[in-house]
């Protein structure tokens, strides 16, 4: 009976203790939505007191219970540890490499904040509060080794041991905050290079421009960490799967740094061979150590990876392949010239944005809306909105813009490119920037061609034997070149003003978003592979997740979509 009342008490209270925990993470992902900024400085005061309660209990145990604990800096007690454990301390390092669990997140947080403030808080706070608070627990156990399994809480001199309870529990809910960070910061990165379904990025931060949020990844990592913590309910099994993803990401980058080394920084091979055999050979053993545990609770970091690359894999080609066919099957300037010259087909006073993935000519979509509805807006605009993998492009290189031939079609070309740290101007509509920039375009591209055209009549008037009579002339024609010269720039003005006064009544008149809504299936002939890769997983991904419109947030009144279907 008294067994039966403890266990069920055990149970009770571990069951309590699971649904806090997922009360606190439901909070903590509710509160993502504010931004990494605002959340960072609730919470930095907190880590501040945190890492000095740490480093003061440190001292503190160090100096009261064995001084002599810091000879474990010498490397021959590890050697002689081996020596004496074997296996047994090669399993250990499994929960050994937990000490250095956060420190991944270090390269993420790149984004959020500068790199002088991250190496001043490691250097000077961080890494010298962790130190001393193993070393004070390694202290305390030399006198109390029977208190192992619970040596941190059990160090705390009890005077502060609750308000040192309450910091833990903020610490903990904090180094969760950074992991999230982290995860949208590498889904930002993900998507500008193509590998990762559209998702809306929402900037939270005016100052730091890497600082994001993402609504549909925030939700999603939220019902994952309460599956996890409901369906693990110990630390121990969360312990091996974070420690398994730890060693991972370390032995990874690793790798891609010795590619660095050979290819970028082009080091000299012996110091990349010195590289790979002492870290490399340092984060393989503790590699082995982790993978140990694999099957009590290390899959699951290895699940969820399997899960991120198969929906990379697959949005990144069935992606490309839909470009590949648009950039195959695109319109040319002589076919676009013959459905604009149809007599079938009108204009309407008005201005159109068709936006498409395809950079260069016209995509095959419309041709399909042409056959369909035989009318077509005054003014043209093709645009292709592109991520480029750097952090930022200057706003007067953002718009490239190109006329098709021929120019009295009024069909452009126009590649909006960002970085991937770039930050749309909420402030003022993308629409209207566009247009402005055309217009610039407009009048510098009259007046470029302008002055190519003189230089080639020049170059082509003057030569060898004329030159001496020229020289003659030159001044008596000075000022008939001059007025002539004056004429012809008035009129390059009233051109270019009645070109750009064109756009500003189609402009006036309204704008419409032209989407092109392609459908991606496999083809006939297609094996039973890629109609998975295609029919199911692709369309279930395009299905569930964000539309054009929504990320570049395009206003729904004045949208409409074309949709056509492209066999792969």
């Amino acid at each position: 009976m008294i067994f039966f009342f403890f266990f069920s008490y055990m149970y009770i209270y571990t069951d309590l203790i699971v649904w806090i925990s997922v009360a606190i993470l439901i909070l903590l992902f509710l509160i993502q939505r504010f931004g990494t900024d605002k959340v960072g400085y609730t919470f930095s005061p907190i880590l501040c007191v945190w890492f000095v309660l740490i480093f003061g209990i440190g001292i503190y145990n160090t100096l009261k219970f064995d001084l002599s604990v810091v000879k474990a800096v010498n490397p021959k007690y590890i050697i002689e540890y081996f020596r004496r454990n074997k296996k047994e301390a090669w399993i250990s390092l499994g929960g050994v490499v937990l000490c250095t669990t956060g420190c991944e997140a270090l390269f993420a947080d790149l984004g959020h904040f500068t790199v002088p403030s991250i190496q001043i808080s490691m250097c000077c706070l961080t890494y010298p509060a962790i130190v001393l608070a193993y070393t004070g627990q390694a202290a305390f156990l030399r006198k109390n080794n029977e208190l192992v399994g619970d040596v941190f809480y059990s160090s705390i001199p009890k005077a502060i041991y609750w308000p040192m309870f309450v910091v833990a529990v903020l610490a903990a809910i904090i180094a969760s905050q950074a992991m999230i960070s982290a995860t949208f910061s590498i889904i930002q990165q993900s998507l500008s290079l193509g590998c990762f379904p559209r998702v809306k990025i929402v900037h939270t931060s005016a100052k730091y421009a890497g600082q994001v949020y993402i609504p549909e990844i925030n939700y999603l990592l939220m019902l994952a960490c309460i599956g996890v913590t409901l369906g693990f309910r110990t630390t121990a099994k969360i312990g091996n799967a974070y420690g398994i993803a730890v060693v991972f990401v370390m032995t990874l980058t690793s790798s891609f740094l010795v590619l660095i080394m050979i290819m970028i920084w082009k080091i000299h091979i012996i110091f990349a061979i010195s590289y790979i055999v002492i870290i490399g050979a340092l984060e393989l053993l503790f590699l082995t150590s982790v993978l140990y545990k694999f099957d009590q609770g290390g899959y699951l970091s290895l699940v969820f990876a399997a899960i991120l690359i198969t929906i990379m894999f697959v949005w990144n080609n069935v992606f490309r392949g839909k470009y590949n066919y648009e950039l195959e099957h695109k319109v040319s300037a002589n076919k676009l010239k013959e459905i604009l010259d149809d007599t079938k087909f009108c204009r309407i006073p008005r201005l159109a944005l068709f936006y498409s993935e395809l950079v260069h000519g016209i995509p095959p979509i419309f041709k399909h809306y042409a056959e369909n509805v035989p009318a077509l807006h005054s003014i043209l605009i093709f645009v292709s909105i592109k991520t480029l993998p750097i952090s930022k492009v200057p706003f007067e290189e953002r718009f490239l813009f190109r006329c098709l031939e021929p120019k009295d079609l009024n069909v452009f070309r126009c590649v909006v490119r960002y970085g991937y740290i770039d930050v749309r101007n909420e402030q003022e509509s993308f629409e209207k920037i566009l247009v402005e920039k055309l217009k610039e375009y407009i009048s510098d591209d009259f007046w470029m061609s302008q002055r190519m055209l003189n230089n080639d009549e020049e170059d082509g008037e003057v030569n060898d034997e004329m030159k001496q009579v020229e020289e003659i002339k030159e001044e008596e024609a000075l000022s008939d070149t001059e007025d002539v010269k004056e004429v012809e720039e008035v009129k390059g003005q009233e051109v270019v003003k009645r070109e750009i006064g064109e756009v500003d009544k189609a402009w006036n008149s309204g704008v419409v978003h032209l989407i092109g809504e392609g459908e991606v299936v496999a083809s006939k002939g297609a094996s039973i592979g890629k109609r998975i890769l295609i029919d199911y997983v692709y369309n279930f991904l395009t299905r569930n997740l964000r539309q054009s419109n929504e990320v570049f947030d395009i206003p729904h009144k004045r949208m409409l979509k074309v949709g056509m279907i492209y066999e792969l």
